[in-house]
């Protein structure tokens, strides 16, 4: 059976947010993101991205570019509220839906032809969410996510475009390299060098040859040009959460460890969010006493896998719970309410180079194992995890 796959994308979502809270942001350049110099975009609006402003870039080349623009810190709590109203929008008609990150989303409408026209089902939904919510919001669908995500793109803004079977390689051929998913700057950098710059003599390069020069990576990003993808759609409850837990061999009151095994904990579960290309939006804190009482604590926080963001929360949360003064017998970290999403999600207030310490200190564990680096004051906690 053919697969039919529909991608959801809420357009500038940050922007349109701080829009519906003040119309009068409709129509002028909007910048979402750190408001220091050292701060980085986020997100930013058409009229902004007219001036060549883009995310990821530092908030002050932002400035220069667009000095106009109205710039605003940005309120997770809100983009929150509105990605969940979406959730639940589809969540409630869909048949199997995957959240890729705090605004797109996979459909799998495989079948659903046979009943009624999965482009009609797929509009009627796009309708039904920008009416209940207020957002704009593109569309695209084909046989595959990258191919359904490629098409959102092309639909910007606020549009629909669908890409059957038979049009796959002729829609994708004519179109730049950067437009296939999860393509880097560097490697779009490399692949140019290399004559490559368009879809279609990408598809043509031999795989061998893609192998070759970019790894087993390159065989997948040659797969993707010629529009081949088997990735599922992964329902939405497949993980909430992750976890870790530690039972001490003697009951402890030492709270300086019990600090610093968080730090541990929190260290841990960060690599795994973002070996996982997930993010978390809520900490939760649990302990047992030497009596067998567990109590717990959560917290709800801006979506994040950075281990500086989540460790001052979790400690903050164990300071409040810990108020009996009595043996603690267990201690554990939990991150809930899971999404997919990388880094482009915590720039609010993280600096590039924060971001880029993180990702070689993961490049580092990911070749020589997941305790190769890690804090100073976490070394020896490690065997307690």
């Amino acid at each position: 059976m053919e697969r039919t796959v529909m991608h959801i994308d809420l357009d500038t979502f940050f922007v349109s947010v701080e829009r519906l809270k003040n119309s009068k942001l409709f129509g002028i350049p909007v910048i979402i993101g750190g408001i220091s110099d050292r701060g980085v975009v986020a997100g930013c609006s058409y009229e902004a991205r007219y001036f060549g402003v883009r995310s990821g870039m530092p908030m002050r080349m932002a400035r220069l570019m667009c000095a106009d623009a109205q710039i605003i810190r940005g309120d997770m709590d809100s983009y929150i509220y509105y990605s969940d109203m979406v959730t639940d929008i589809i969540a409630s008609h869909a048949p199997v839906y995957e959240k890729a990150s705090i605004d797109e989303h996979y459909l799998d409408l495989t079948g659903m032809d046979r009943f009624f026209g999965c482009k009609k089902w797929a509009h009627e939904l796009r309708m039904r969410i920008t009416n209940e919510s207020g957002l704009p919001i593109s569309l695209g669908l084909s046989v595959n996510k990258t191919v359904s995500k490629i098409a959102t793109g092309e639909a910007k803004p606020a549009g629909e475009r669908e890409v059957p079977r038979a049009l796959v390689q002729p829609f994708m051929d004519p179109l730049p390299i950067k437009k296939i998913p999860m393509l880097g700057p560097k490697t779009c950098m490399l692949l140019r060098s290399m004559g490559v710059a368009d879809i279609a003599t990408l598809r043509s390069v031999p795989p061998e040859m893609m192998e070759q020069v970019l790894g087993k990576n390159g065989r997948t990003i040659w797969e993707k040009a010629n529009g081949i993808d088997f990735t599922p759609v992964e329902n939405y409850s497949v993980q909430k959460s992750i976890g870790s837990e530690t039972t001490f061999n003697t009951d402890t009151t030492d709270v300086t460890m019990l600090n610093d095994l968080i730090s541990a904990i929190v260290e841990k579960l960060c690599f795994e969010l973002r070996a996982k290309q997930k993010l978390t939006s809520c900490v939760v804190v649990k302990i047992k006493y030497a009596n067998f009482d567990t109590h717990t604590l959560q917290c709800r926080v801006p979506y994040t896998s950075l281990d500086h963001q989540l460790t001052s929360v979790a400690k903050s949360l164990f300071q409040r719970l810990y108020n009996r003064r009595m043996l603690i017998r267990l201690l554990g970290v939990r991150f809930s309410h899971l999404v997919s999403g990388t880094q482009q999600l915590n720039l609010f207030d993280d600096t590039p180079e924060q971001i880029n310490l993180y990702k070689a200190m993961d490049t580092i564990r990911k070749r020589y194992g997941n305790t190769a680096v890690h804090k100073a004051s976490n070394l020896g906690l490690r065997n307690r995890m």
